[in-house]
């Protein structure tokens, strides 16, 4: 199955602006109970505050209704359609990810338990996805480097792997011929630990949507969406590379990197440019999405041509 280039977004499937939390009213939502924010992820979590200088405020967020309506999410089918319209089958309540490999506190670990205790954050990242077409969400969560440093990988564990959950009587999209499931994506460890790096819980400061890939997905702002795995049940700390889904499916086409970058082409199509979804006129891609000053010393003397 290969991704397709989207046409032009007719208006139809633009919606109105809905009504979403700002960024005072999230801070106060972030206290709210477990039960009336967000069963399993928040419980014990404090809040915390992110760096100005890491948060693209020059960008006008997306609104919530269009970025909860327009998504990839292939386990519920190939359509940007099918998630809202199917994702709400999928049981979330009570979830648990399994901790294993290169780690010291290995297990499969109640969510609440997972992130009990670590500061949640707010972040307003880019999202770039690799059909070229882009967003802006308010994203909330936990920053990935304080979950590793609970968890304590071993000084072998040079990658990080996620494993999202395989449930085709709930997952639509498992059911047929398509990606061999279940979808596994990696980090590098230094990139996993960039502060840029979050397991998200929630956007807009409302508890994650089904569709938008609930109660747990990776977000790695600098790097096409593919690379941001949803529905997350499995963490392995390996010593070795692991094969991620699309670059073990079409490897000439999805390298492990994923970095956003318009000077490399997808072999169909031309990164140089996105649109925003929403607006008419393309605008130029940014190199690591609009992050290289965070990010760009992680790959200092890397063909990123060839490490795409």
């Amino acid at each position: 199955m290969l991704i397709r280039r989207p046409d032009d977004i007719p208006s139809r499937d633009i919606t109105p602006e809905g009504l979403y939390l700002g960024r005072r009213e999230w801070l106060t939502a972030a206290g709210i109970s477990l039960s009336a924010l967000a069963p399993l992820t928040l419980a014990g979590c404090t809040k915390a505050e992110a760096k100005a200088d890491e948060l693209p405020q020059d960008d006008k967020q997306t609104p919530y209704d269009v970025a909860t309506s327009y998504n990839n999410y292939y386990e519920f089918g190939t359509g940007k359609e099918d998630p809202k319209k199917y994702a709400g089958a999928l049981t979330t309540d009570p979830w648990s990810v399994e901790v294993e490999g290169e780690v010291a506190r290995p297990g499969i670990i109640p969510l609440e338990d997972l992130l009990k205790g670590l500061p949640t954050v707010e972040r307003v990242y880019r999202h770039r996805c690799v059909e070229a077409w882009s967003m802006v969400i308010p994203w909330n969560g936990i920053l990935l480097k304080d979950l590793i440093a609970k968890l304590a990988p071993t000084s072998q564990a040079k990658f990080v792997e996620f494993t999202t959950l395989n449930r085709p009587k709930e997952m639509i999209g498992q059911r047929g011929p398509g990606l061999p499931w279940p979808y596994v994506e990696a980090l590098r460890m230094d990139e996993a630990m960039h502060p840029l790096s979050m397991l998200s819980t929630g956007i807009y400061g409302r508890t994650m949507p089904n569709q938008n890939g609930a109660p747990l997905r990776l977000v790695v702002p600098w790097k096409y969406g593919f690379k941001g795995g949803k529905a997350i049940v499995k963490m392995r700390f390996t010593r070795e590379m692991p094969r991620t889904t699309w670059n073990r499916v079409l490897p000439g086409e999805y390298g492990f990197y994923a970095n956003v970058n318009p000077e490399v082409d997808h072999p169909r199509w031309s990164q140089a440019r996105e649109r925003r979804v929403g607006d008419f006129l393309k605008r130029p891609t940014l190199m690591f999405n609009g992050y290289a000053d965070q990010v760009a010393s992680l790959y200092s003397g890397m063909d990123l041509r060839r490490n795409f």
